[in-house]
C-alpha cells in the first residue's frame, strides 16, 4: 500500500489498518520512529492523576516520615 502525503504532511491511514488496529474517527494515535520508518499507534488513554489521592492520609504520612527523617538526621 502506498498513500502520496498531501501538501499539509496528511497521508490517510487505509481503512484495512484502520480496522486492524480499531482506529476510529476521532481516534487519537501516536507516532514513532523506527530507524527509517514511521509506526503509528492507537493512543492509549490512561486516566487523570488529579484528585488521585483525595481523601487519603498521604500528606500527613509524608509528613510524619519527613520529621522522623529530621529527628534522625539530628542524631549524633
Amino acid at each position: 500500500m502506498t498513500h502520496r502525503v498531501g501538501t499539509k504532511g496528511q497521508v490517510v491511514i487505509p481503512k484495512a489498518l484502520r480496522d486492524q488496529l480499531g482506529i476510529q474517527p476521532g481516534d487519537e494515535v501516536s507516532f514513532s520512529r523506527h530507524g527509517d520508518h514511521v509506526a503509528v499507534y492507537r493512543a492509549v488513554h490512561r486516566p487523570h492523576l488529579r484528585g488521585r489521592f483525595r481523601g487519603s492520609d498521604l500528606t500527613a504520612q509524608l509528613e510524619a516520615d519527613r520529621a522522623a527523617d529530621r529527628v534522625r538526621e539530628s542524631a549524633p
